[in-house]
């Protein structure tokens, strides 16, 4: 399983990869961070995943995760509805990009592949079995989790930089505080 980790203020960890089966308590993100993880109840009978391993929230929603690629196909096809509106399209090449532009967009929304994101913390969940419990977002299961507001400190004490020191090291060395912390310099 992929994941695109992020913190209880919705701001990127970084990513991961972890195996469903090993569960880990704790991964190094590819950003350099270490981020410890959640399994209590987070697993169902089947093995499949029920819960946030990042923020422990009890809702998921699916839904598509499209390519990068998408928006520049969206683009061609505007592009290609144009060209058509103007009665461009009485030339064998124009016809036949935009024939391609629409088998690409067609094989785009086939292929793309589902995931599971968290409410609370929006972390995405990639390449992993998804429940059939799991709907796709519900605007009152949102309203549960609102956003964070600019400006509030972050609650995270799970995420630490690169240093993975912790609290204790922390209070040894004062410019170098925990994520969660609420201490400011003096």
């Amino acid at each position: 399983m992929r994941l695109e980790l992020r913190d209880s203020q919705r701001m990127p960890l970084g990513r991961a990869t972890l195996d469903l089966e090993e569960r880990p308590t704790r991964t190094g993100t590819s950003t350099g961070r270490e981020v410890f993880l959640n399994w209590d109840r987070a697993v169902d009978d089947s093995g499949q995943l029920r819960r946030c391993i990042v923020c422990g929230a009890g809702d998921l929603f699916h839904e598509k995760a499209f390519p990068q690629i998408t928006p520049l196909v969206v683009v061609l096809a505007f592009a290609g509805a144009i060209v058509g509106i103007f009665g461009l399209v009485t030339n064998i090449p124009v016809l036949l990009g935009m024939v391609l532009v629409l088998l690409l967009d067609l094989g785009i929304l086939l292929f793309s592949r589902r995931r599971l994101v968290c409410y609370g913390c929006r972390t995405s969940y990639h390449d992993l079995p998804i429940a059939r419990y799991h709907r796709r977002w519900d605007r009152q299961k949102a309203e549960r989790y609102p956003a964070p507001t600019p400006g509030s400190t972050p609650a995270s004490t799970q995420a630490r930089g690169p240093d993975r020191a912790g609290p204790a090291a922390a209070d040894q060395q004062p410019g170098n505080l925990p994520v969660g912390s609420l201490r400011r310099q003096g």
